[in-house]
């Protein structure tokens, strides 16, 4: 392949949807490219506005909260594992308010809550609080939910 066909592939690839630099490195690797030709080719596409991490992390984290209604824990290690920086990432988390991320884990917690047909309480919470918390919510902000929404009927 070569190098035009490379970057006019490459373009391609990153106008379908926002990328990351380590997600560009890798389709670029695809294609036999030296490494001296890939960084030239990501240095071409950061000039061009093609690839930006920050809006990769802005769009990743609101839309994976939007659309699966994931934690900041779950879309933090998914970021972290695409070598997202830091600096981007706090960018990212930046897009979800804290009203939506509460009313989002309080809505998760009463829909998992009536799914079940658990009758032991403790059960119950235990089911409620591994299904968020896989979701990557905080364990301490998922058990302070719980149990304010599902109370202890002994007491």
């Amino acid at each position: 392949m070569t190098i035009g066909q490379a970057k006019q592939k490459i373009y391609r690839y990153c106008a379908y949807q926002e990328r990351c630099h380590h997600e560009v490195k890798q389709k670029l690797a695809e294609f036999a490219l030296d490494s001296d030709i890939i960084e030239e080719i990501i240095g071409h596409l950061i000039a061009e506005g093609f690839l930006n991490e920050e809006r990769f992390a802005r769009t990743f984290a609101s839309g994976k909260f939007r659309l699966k209604q994931w934690g900041k824990v779950r879309i933090t290690r998914e970021l972290e594992s695409r070598n997202v920086s830091a600096y981007c990432i706090k960018a990212g988390l930046s897009e979800i308010t804290d009203t939506d991320y509460k009313t989002t884990l309080h809505q998760l917690i009463l829909k998992k809550a009536t799914q079940q047909t658990e009758n032991n309480i403790f059960v119950l919470r235990d089911k409620v609080a591994k299904y968020t918390i896989a979701k990557g919510y905080e364990p301490e902000q998922v058990w302070q939910e719980i149990k304010q929404l599902i109370p202890d009927k002994r007491q």
